[in-house]
């Protein structure tokens, strides 16, 4: 009757050892005396022949791992360091235990050198304005590398630069400088397109000469406005040239009478031979 008993608890301790139990995320990996069973195994509930059967856990999760500050030098030799995102999965769970002897370790070592080589392939603004196409490229190469592993790289992203301080400082005023330029070219399009408008104004006023009439008019309305006392007329010389006689006329333009337009000298009179 003991022996029977004892028989029953090694039996159910065996029973124990072969029920496994897989989660949804996981999938198990076989091997009986040395070869892969197929297929994967899980999720659920499975049974082995333990210890003919060896278990291995693979799963199929993304991973999402921070890869360390890498030293790049890029292209134009500038040296910043550069921290980046990977995110992988395994999607073919025996390609990943056959294949890779720890291939979170591959991916993470693959993911290093390639980020810089590729990043010592371009110059300091590219690595900093097309980010987006940079992370492309890696995931495209990272793919192309741990396809045959089993494994998908879904997604790399450069999370940050970080620049040398005198080079912070270059980039600087280099922003200021452009900054400047496109102020001053602002500035000047302002002063050309009055200018335009001004020539216009003047070719519409000499078109038809009451409108200065009623700009000046218009000018005294804003003056009168402020409160202010001291006013200004202007009056056309061929106004005055009608009010005035022609010695009067001339003495208020500061002429004296009978000079002339060219040489400003009185003419001499005729000498007779």
């Amino acid at each position: 009757m003991g022996a029977i008993l004892v028989v029953i608890v090694i039996f159910l301790l065996w029973i124990a050892l072969c029920l496994n139990v897989l989660r949804e995320y996981e999938r198990a990996v076989v091997f009986r005396l040395g070869r892969i069973q197929t297929p994967d195994k899980g999720p659920g509930l499975i049974f082995i022949l333990w210890p003919i059967d060896k278990l291995i856990k693979v799963s199929l999760r993304i991973v999402a791992w921070d890869v360390p500050p890498q030293d790049v030098i890029t292209r134009d030799n500038i040296s910043v360091k550069v921290n980046s995102m990977v995110y992988f999965r395994v999607i073919n769970a025996q390609k990943a235990v056959i294949e890779l002897e720890n291939y979170r370790y591959a991916v993470e070592q693959l993911a290093q050198t390639t980020l810089r080589s590729v990043l010592g392939e371009v110059e300091l603004d590219d690595l900093l304005a097309q980010r987006e196409k940079l992370n492309l490229r890696l995931q495209t190469i990272l793919d192309e590398h741990t396809e045959p592993w089993g494994i998908k790289v879904a997604k790399v992203e450069v999370k940050q630069v970080d620049l040398p301080q005198e080079m912070q400082r270059s980039i600087a005023r280099q922003a200021e400088a452009e900054r400047e330029r496109r102020a001053k070219i602002i500035n000047a399009d302002g002063e050309y397109q009055a200018a335009e408008k001004l020539r216009d104004a003047a070719a519409m006023l000499q078109e038809e000469p009451a409108a200065i009439t009623l700009r000046y008019l218009q000018t005294l309305v804003e003056i009168g406005v402020e409160k202010n006392t001291t006013i200004v007329f202007p009056l056309p010389v061929d106004l005055l040239a009608a009010i005035f006689p022609e010695g009067g006329a001339a003495h208020i333009l500061g002429k004296p009478a009978g000079a002339t337009n060219g040489g400003g000298q009185s003419p001499s009179p005729p000498t007779s031979s």
